[in-house]
């Protein structure tokens, strides 16, 4: 149950106009705030609740001008549908070891992360990510960060995944995996263990972000049903 939080004090602004990295021909603009304070827990929630991501101290959500197409996305994980194409996602992961480990980067998340972008994202917005920024978005947080992380056999690193935890669910804030790894399906892995790890601790939800209409680097998580998305309405 979220904690009710006092926003009276809160100071949100508005980005300027920027190119929309997910739809062609679209500007973006987003809305944010700084998690900070006594209760930066308990904000971070309600935020989260209200269709907030988080990036370092920062919580944001998009606010353009026209456009809606961005809609917070959340899989309620005990009436997630196990289908037998999924089952075998993980079953061919059940090699792996896991480990919650604190929100600390290190120099063999920082390499894997390199591997993944050059290989998967050259052009996008982290393409030029640095060991230093990387550390910056690991550790520089005020809310409850740790990283998953997934070793095979011979103890290398092949999959990892930065996540923050609310008071209903664990929020997905950024995964990445071996990219030349393709047996495995490890993107849909992570988040197929994340649902399996809440619902077996009865924890209700998982937090995939945003799923943008049009987009199809987002349409993946569309197909993560039942899937619950965020309206004027509520959930």
């Amino acid at each position: 149950m979220t904690r009710p939080v006092n926003t009276k004090q809160l100071r949100f602004y508005l980005t300027a106009p920027a190119p929309c990295p997910y739809l062609p021909g679209k500007r973006e603009r987003k809305v944010f705030t700084a998690l900070e304070g006594d209760d930066s827990y308990g904000l971070h929630d309600a935020l989260t609740h209200a269709g907030f991501r988080r990036s370092q101290n920062i919580a944001y959500r998009p606010a353009c001008e026209g456009c809606d197409a961005c809609v917070s996305a959340r899989v309620p994980t005990k009436a997630f549908t196990w289908t037998r194409s999924r089952k075998k996602i993980l079953a061919r992961n059940d090699d792996l070891t896991r480990t919650f480990r604190k929100a600390r980067a290190t120099e063999e998340q920082y390499w894997l992360l390199r591997r993944y972008l050059d290989h998967r994202h050259a052009g996008g917005g982290m393409a030029e990510m640095t060991a230093f920024d990387y550390a910056a978005m690991v550790e520089e947080s005020a809310v409850a960060t740790g990283v998953i992380e997934y070793r095979d056999v011979g103890g290398s690193l092949i999959a990892a995944a930065l996540v923050d935890m609310v008071s209903d669910g664990l929020s997905m804030v950024y995964s990445y995996f071996d990219p030349t790894d393709a047996s495995r399906s490890l993107g849909t892995f992570l988040i197929l263990d994340a649902i399996r790890q809440c619902a077996n601790a009865d924890v209700a939800y998982v937090y995939l972000g945003y799923w943008v209409r049009g987009s199809q680097k987002m349409d993946y998580k569309i197909r993560f049903q039942p899937l619950e998305l965020l309206s004027t309405a509520g959930w």
